[in-house]
């Protein structure tokens, strides 16, 4: 039976944006999902044809809805529920201020655990 109508939070763990329920519940509320321009509650249905913009932690996308399912399957699968329409990745350079807040590029600074036994092994 195909379904006309999908709670929103079910679609986007279906469409395996998000990892759980839980996490797209929070991502809904917290407005970083909007649902044809608007920002919906959890239990708002999706339909064939609505638009969504999802902000993620390292991205932006904005797709249209194909298929509705609750069904989370594998990563092929949830490709075929959507259609990408645009994507803009979040990665941003750390910027000269940032070294005042304690940013620290990876590998700068105090020696990790593992260099540190690395350096204790060393015959000096």
């Amino acid at each position: 039976m195909a379904e006309t109508r999908l709670r929103l939070d079910k679609w986007l763990l279906s469409a395996r944006f998000f990892k759980t329920r839980g996490v797209a519940l929070d991502a809904i509320k917290g407005g970083k999902v909007e649902l044809n321009g608007h920002k919906p509650k959890p239990s708002k249905t999706v339909q064939v044809g609505d638009k969504l913009k999802i902000t993620q932690v390292h991205r932006t996308v904005e797709v249209t809805v194909l298929i509705l399912s609750d069904k989370r399957g594998n990563a092929e699968q949830a490709q075929t529920l959507y259609q990408l329409d645009s994507e803009v990745l979040n990665q941003r350079k750390p910027t000269a201020d940032m070294a005042l807040m304690g940013y620290r590029d990876k590998g700068a600074g105090r020696p990790t655990k593992r260099d540190r036994r690395k350096i204790d092994k060393l015959d000096w």
